[in-house]
């Protein structure tokens, strides 16, 4: 049985926090979709194209991987391509009340997908993009919240807003 996962995000910008859980998640799934959520109440640094470029770039190496754009729910998505489980990322106690209620309600949606959280590794459980797109705002080094080809990309974004 071809063990279908789906790893949503918004990766704007992708971080080595979101690239370990692909990893991770990557050795658990025959097949790990990264479906690359808009996200009306996110302002975006990247544009959708932009973000699945980076992704594809930074996940060459991974043979089960399937980057996609999704302009729907996730438990939609889950549904019409047989994912059975959605993988999410837990860095602090702050984050499981809101993963709680869209687990829950991803289950209500689609009750044929369960979430399955990984906590992220301690050095990447205290940022976010958005704490990477903030240092950088302010000229700091994300080198290492990001990898190179991304923070060149962070830096010229920030630089021609």
């Amino acid at each position: 049985m071809n063990k279908i996962g789906v790893y949503p995000g918004s990766f704007d910008p992708l971080t080595y926090g979101h690239l370990d859980l692909i990893d991770r998640g990557s050795k658990v799934f025959d097949t790990l979709y990264i479906a690359i959520s808009i996200n009306p109440s996110k302002k975006s640094l990247f544009t959708i194209e932009e973000r699945k470029a980076m992704l594809e770039d930074a996940t060459k190496k991974y043979h089960n991987i399937k980057i996609v754009i999704c302009d729907k729910l996730i438990a939609n998505f889950s549904k019409e391509i047989n994912a059975t489980v959605i993988l999410r990322g837990l860095r602090a106690i702050t984050d499981f009340e809101y993963e709680l209620q869209m687990a829950s309600t991803n289950l209500l949606l689609n009750p044929n997908v369960d979430t399955v959280f990984m906590m992220t590794k301690t050095e990447y459980s205290y940022f976010s993009s958005s704490m990477v797109k903030e240092i950088a705002l302010f000229k700091g080094d994300i080198s290492k919240f990001v990898p190179p080809s991304v923070a060149t990309k962070v830096y010229q974004k920030i630089g021609s807003c």
